[in-house]
């Protein structure tokens, strides 16, 4: 397996390197850092090597110093024999993330890097990615505690969508033996006031039931599942089940809007990544 960690030396970022370790670790994978530097830009302040600003637009002669920063900062969360040589581009993070991304496994990555005006710009890089990789991307916190990812969350809408989030749960639950709990929201913000019939539980219960059967069956043993009726919204009703429960990991498929829609109305993957303090691995189903 090969992990692309993307960094900025902030503390978030370190913790995305402390999971990214864990994570190889079970799965006897190799972790590759990541810098993207945005040149001629106030969101790159020379903070991380003490340099002048002249000096900090020459990428040139940067570029050996960062490789060198990005090694160091890694090597201090980071097992040296599952760590690979950094990746320094120059450009949009975002998009540089993406680009490289093509040749890896899993995207880790924090949320934000840094606070204040910035950590608003900066901070939507991590939803860029979430929305237009391939790659699936597991977003952390400062406050995430994956542990030994025994304990996952994995989310359904019933849709070929979601379904393309399933294997990857299955494949971290057999590795770490941990258990699902398999949830599925009956949120009935979505209904008209004559619609909203608890025996759609029942149906819902016995759908759910059934796809357990159908795509989890070869771990049964380490498989829960759940409906949860809610007047919430389905991401509030997702964050307030969390809260409620400890997990290491929630898994979700994310259906990747883009335009004017998403930055309106967002996605439940997107939404609950900025409420939640618990890691989230989002799959994007769509394909090129």
């Amino acid at each position: 397996m090969k992990i692309l960690v993307p960094i900025d030396f902030s503390e978030r970022s370190q913790k995305a390197l402390q999971v990214a370790d864990k994570f190889a670790q079970l799965f006897d994978g190799t972790i590759t850092p990541f810098y993207s530097h945005l040149p001629i830009s106030e969101l790159d302040e020379p903070y991380a090597l003490g340099m002048s600003s002249k000096m900090y637009q020459n990428f040139e002669n940067l570029e050996e110093k960062l490789n060198s920063r990005v090694k160091e900062v890694a090597e201090s969360y980071v097992a040296k024999n599952r760590l690979e040589e950094p990746n320094i581009v120059l450009g949009n993070p975002a998009e540089g993330i993406i680009d490289a991304s093509e040749k890896f496994d899993y995207i880790i990555m924090s949320s934000h890097g840094r606070t204040g005006f910035s950590r608003f710009l900066l901070g939507s890089v991590a939803e860029k990615v979430l929305r237009l990789a391939h790659t699936p991307v597991m977003v952390v916190e400062n406050e995430s505690d994956v542990g030994e990812f025994k304990k996952i969350l994995v989310t359904t809408d019933f849709s070929d969508n979601a379904a393309e989030a399933y294997p990857y749960a299955i494949n971290i639950a057999e590795k770490s033996g941990g258990n699902i709990d398999l949830v599925h929201v009956l949120s009935f913000e979505q209904f008209d006031e004559d619609e909203k019939d608890l025996s759609l539980r029942k149906i819902r219960e016995e759908r759910l039931k059934l796809l357990e059967k159908e795509h989890f069956g070869r771990i049964s043993d380490q498989m829960s599942n759940q409906v949860i009726v809610s007047k919430d919204s389905v991401h509030e009703a997702i964050f307030h089940h969390i809260e409620n429960n400890d997990y290491d990991l929630i898994v979700m498929a994310t259906v990747g809007r883009t335009g004017l829609n998403y930055l309106m109305m967002g996605s439940t993957t997107a939404n609950t990544v900025r409420h939640v303090k618990t890691a989230v691995l989002s799959v994007n189903p769509k394909k090129n």
